[in-house]
């Protein structure tokens, strides 16, 4: 959501609030751009137009399209785009180890399941845990560079928002089903380990048993 920084509402700064894909302006005036163009409303940091809506639309409507491709260099720098980055891994990674324990959950496919529980419960752990890491150092990054004067122009009027708060609550629930799914793995094998002993042990069993009874039958017959 487009809520990870905001101005405040006192300020009245023509920054509203924006998020890793989306800023909201009202009546901005970005200083470097060399012609007088007022930027309003909420857009896509990679909205554009393309010929065809350029012959459709009208020029109002291409202004809406196309709002803030002229000056993204701006609203996208380096770090933004690292932020970006780790929290798109982070939710990839979290979607994959939510579809692994869904098939867990429901046994599916049963033998797969089954026979490499252990397996698929490490690799959802593994997965959650890379999330939870992810995750870290995008909150730690944009933490550190919301507040820069390069960046957003007059910076001690705004302030982080929800989104940004959910996205290190986000960060702690994941570290701490990492521990979990850690500790749910290493029963697992445990469990594994022993019950392959336990069917070795009956094949020795059973293997050591049949000659025994070989040699008493030829016993009697002798």
């Amino acid at each position: 959501s487009p809520y990870w920084i905001e101005s405040y509402d006192e300020s009245f700064s023509s920054f509203k609030n924006m998020g890793l894909w989306e800023y909201c302006f009202k009546d901005f005036i970005y200083p470097y751009y060399q012609f007088p163009r007022l930027f309003n409303g909420c857009h896509n940091i990679f909205s554009h137009v393309n010929t065809l809506n350029t012959i459709l639309l009208t020029s109002n409507s291409i202004d809406t399209f196309q709002e803030y491709y002229v000056i993204r260099e701006w609203l996208l720098p380096a770090w933004l785009m690292a932020v970006q980055t780790f929290v798109t891994l982070a939710f990839i990674n979290t979607f994959a180890a939510l579809g692994i324990m869904a098939c867990e959950i429901i046994r599916y496919p049963l033998k797969t399941v089954l026979r490499y529980e252990w397996f698929l419960t490490t690799c959802s752990f593994i997965a959650v845990s890379v999330s939870s890491v992810f995750l870290f150092f995008g909150v730690l990054i944009f933490g550190i560079n919301a507040y820069r004067r390069d960046w957003l122009l007059y910076p001690k009027f705004n302030i982080i928002s929800w989104s940004y708060i959910f996205a290190v609550i986000a960060m702690f629930i994941l570290g701490l089903a990492g521990l979990i799914l850690y500790k749910d793995a290493k029963n697992s094998y445990e469990r594994r380990r022993e019950s392959k002993n336990l069917v070795q042990q009956m094949q020795m069993h059973d293997a050591a048993s049949i000659p025994s009874t070989h040699s008493r039958g030829l016993h009697g017959y002798i």
